[in-house]
């Protein structure tokens, strides 16, 4: 499997992985700074996994190990704070095409 060329993903971003709901709101898991991604903060309309049309704010793209959840808190490379709607694990076994993690954000 080839991966994203490192000298693609530009960007720095830190994911707080998502996990779950707590007696006080959204809980997280332990914050991974430093995640080379490549952000397009170009505002596109998707489907979230609940059916719901959201205007997205940024897409990034980012290797295919990623540990990001929907829902997950994102810092993006210029300080904004965002959550991911979706995540999407690209991969194409024996095809000479990246794998990737697409994590798009609210």
């Amino acid at each position: 499997m080839t991966r994203v060329p490192p000298a693609l993903l530009r960007h720095r971003v830190t994911v707080e992985p998502y996990a779950g709901e707590g007696a006080y709101g959204a809980q997280y898991r332990h914050a991974i700074p430093d995640v080379p991604a490549l952000v397009d903060a170009s505002p596109r309309l998707v489907r979230a996994p609940d059916g719901r049309q959201i205007t997205a704010s940024a897409t990034l793209i980012a290797g295919p190990m990623l540990d990001c959840p929907p829902g997950s808190r994102i810092t993006l490379p210029d300080g904004h704070t965002t959550t991911a709607i979706t995540v999407n694990h690209h991969t194409a076994p024996g095809l000479p095409v990246p794998a990737c993690t697409e994590v798009v954000c609210e």
